[in-house]
């Protein structure tokens, strides 16, 4: 595998690179590339693809891929599939399989792109897994001296200014208690969000709830939401439709508490409760606070503040 690196005085990441799994390193800097323009950075890209020849080009599904991949695509002449929640290669052709939600998240669609090349993508956050760093990992590294045209560098950043980072976000939660249709109306979120503080996690949500104005969108999970891959998830009311299994499909451990024990949910539950919500969550969370004692009040305190500022972690 072949990682990408733009900027300037980024070598030092290389190394990194490798120890979470890069076989290769091309390094391309620049004074032009220290802070993030669509113009250089398409530019430098275009001229790599075009010297090294990928099969295939994958970018994060981030406000940054988003913005440089149709770019990038464009200006080689192939295809793009946006917003990937599943890849995979054929057996048959060798071709990349590109997953994504289509007419609003209720189909599947895998796209090929078997004319032209590399074979495109951006694939959303904690679809793939990280690999742990290995610093005994050796790999390549290739320098390569950017060569950029007047008209990409005729325009000058004066200023950066950055927003505070949010503390915590469902993509990079290790626990996410979420609900979903079952629980009736918007005020028994509360229920959710009180085992969620419990246990230092987010609260997470289906698109049913989330379309039925209940909670905000941000907290959405699934294939037109977040993808998520927690240590522990816990689905709560929530039957299990395809387009939200498919947002939480990589948590390691899935808890789920329906009262129909026919719900999807079920299929790919580590454990699963048949029971009504509203008796099983209040004795879970009491059960819970009690055997985490002090460290549960301190966590549940944390999330309070953690609520008034993050969008993901419980503000309606």
């Amino acid at each position: 595998m072949t990682s990408v690196l733009l900027g300037y005085g980024v070598e030092g990441l290389c190394q990194t690179l490798i120890a979470h799994g890069a076989d290769r390193v091309i390094l391309a800097q620049d004074p032009e590339l220290r802070h993030y323009r669509t113009e250089p950075y398409a530019e430098v890209l275009t001229s790599l693809i075009a010297k090294h020849k990928p099969a295939i080009f994958l970018f994060g599904a981030t406000t940054l891929g988003r913005d440089l991949a149709p770019q990038v695509a464009g200006r080689v002449g192939t295809g793009l599939t946006a917003d990937c929640t599943g890849l995979d290669i054929d057996a048959e052709t060798g071709l990349l399989r590109q997953t994504r939600p289509a007419f609003g998240g209720n189909i599947m669609a895998t796209i090929l792109c078997p004319d032209h090349r590399p074979q495109m993508a951006t694939v959303r956050p904690r679809v793939m897994r990280r690999l742990p760093p290995d610093a005994s990992r050796l790999g390549e590294i290739v320098e390569e001296k950017p060569i950029l045209s007047s008209k990409s560098t005729g325009k000058q950043v004066l200023d950066v200014l950055v927003e505070a980072a949010q503390a915590v976000n469902l993509e990079e939660a290790n626990i996410i208690v979420s609900g979903g249709r079952g629980l009736g109306r918007p005020e028994n979120f509360s229920i959710i969000r009180e085992l969620a503080d419990v246990l230092g996690g987010c609260v997470g949500a289906s698109r049913a709830a989330v379309d039925a104005g209940w909670i905000h969108p941000s907290h959405q999970v699934g294939q037109t939401g977040k993808t998520v891959a927690p240590r522990l998830y816990i689905a709560c009311g929530i039957s299990g439709a395809i387009q939200h299994l498919a947002g939480m499909s990589g948590s390691e451990i899935v808890v789920a508490i329906n009262k129909d024990p026919e719900a999807p949910i079920f299929q790919v539950a580590t454990y699963g409760i048949v029971g009504d919500l509203f008796q099983v969550l209040p004795r879970l969370t009491a059960r819970l606070r009690k055997a985490l004692g002090k460290d549960g009040e301190t966590r549940q305190k944390a999330r309070r503040v953690e609520r008034e500022s993050d969008p993901a972690c419980g503000v309606l």
